[in-house]
């Protein structure tokens, strides 16, 4: 079954420096699928510099890979012909980080939904136009007559997140990139929006590629995950699997800096403990190598295959040389197979010992 939007090993190298010239490798060597017709949410995971967002952008085709492709419904998105092109950018949506700069301060919020209605021509009319609005507005939890007619700064973050949200909805998006769409809003506002995103997977069908450094959020709306570390995968699987019990020591770390509610616990008390956060992005061996404890010297010497732990788990890390070991393009066979699937997504409560982060139902 050909997926409708898929890195195949995606390689992205970011050049720079004036008088010395540096190559900085920010995703490397990369194997990730979205399907159209399995309606899930896939998060990508990992700290500032990990490769996330860059991900992200190619898969928008905002970005050209350095070497490998990405495909859209199996063709290579950088040889589509102008047509396919165009329902490329109409099934494939983003909502970006910062809801203030997707708007221009000199326009009122209209604007930023009657401008892909008119450009992909969703509407005959100006009334007709104007009901797409008020339904796409009315799907996120906003009432027309308070968010229409009004300027960017006259709303909350919330709000002009949900109105992000309510103009990839217009579209009829097969897929949504959400890159960090909460980071940047106030607490109390973020479980309207992540609430908002569920309902687009469970209510909508579509497929959300959900791309943060919070695995509390990840793990409460989520049904797979994949973490990264410098550019490359350190472990895949189910999100219950991965957040519950980490086995790769970097998922563990960042699992342990999780704010729990409990305050006789320390962060970080679980934590595989570091040798110092010394970052080598040139290295034979495994990339997380110089900051863990329980680093080998076959794990200095060459860089670790993806094990299959479990059938819904994939670590890259030498502790688990003992399991099978899958080809990164094999990565889908632990994505997908035993994480919540969406149909099971409602009513479904969070594991114990998880923190709670007040995710609406």
């Amino acid at each position: 079954m050909t997926s409708l939007l898929e890195l195949r090993d995606a390689t992205k190298v970011y050049s720079g420096g004036l008088f010395k010239r540096r190559a900085t490798v920010a995703l490397e060597n990369n194997y990730i699928s979205v399907s159209g017709e399995h309606p899930t949410i896939l998060a990508i995971a990992g700290e500032s510099g990990s490769g996330k967002t860059t991900m992200g952008m190619l898969m928008l085709g905002f970005i050209e890979p350095s070497s490998g492709q990405v495909l859209y419904k199996g063709q290579d998105l950088w040889q589509l012909p102008k047509p396919v092109w165009k329902e490329f950018r109409r099934e494939v949506q983003a909502i970006f980080q910062d809801p203030f700069e997707v708007y221009n301060p000199f326009y009122k919020v209209d604007h930023v939904l009657t401008v892909p209605i008119r450009k992909f021509r969703l509407a005959n009319t100006r009334e007709q136009e104007h009901d797409l609005i008020e339904q796409a507005l009315t799907s996120v939890g906003l009432r027309p007559d308070e968010t229409l007619g009004r300027y960017p700064h006259q709303l909350s973050g919330g709000q002009r997140q949900r109105i992000t949200v309510a103009r990839a909805l217009l579209l009829d998006p097969k897929v949504i990139i959400a890159d960090e769409p909460v980071s940047m809003i106030d607490a109390s506002l973020r479980a309207t929006v992540l609430k908002s995103l569920r309902s687009l997977r469970d209510d909508v069908g579509i497929s959300i590629l959900y791309i943060t450094h919070d695995l509390a959020t990840a793990y409460h709306i989520s049904d797979e995950i994949v973490v990264l570390y410098q550019g490359g995968v350190a472990e895949a699987g189910s999100v219950e699997a991965v957040i519950q019990e980490p086995k790769h020591p970097y998922t563990q770390l960042l699992v342990a800096s999780i704010p729990w509610p409990d305050p006789k616990r320390r962060w970080g008390q679980d934590a595989v403990l570091t040798q110092g956060d010394v970052f080598h992005l040139e290295t034979q061996g495994c990339k997380f190598a110089p900051r863990c404890a329980r680093a080998m010297d076959i794990c200095r010497q060459s860089r670790p295959p993806l094990f299959q732990t479990e059938p819904s788990r994939a670590v890259t890390c030498y502790l688990y040389q003992d399991s099978p070991v899958l080809e990164p393009s094999e990565i889908g066979r632990v994505l997908g197979q035993n994480g919540r699937r969406a149909e099971q997504a409602q009513g479904a409560t969070p594991a114990p010992g998880v923190p709670q982060v007040g995710l609406p139902g």
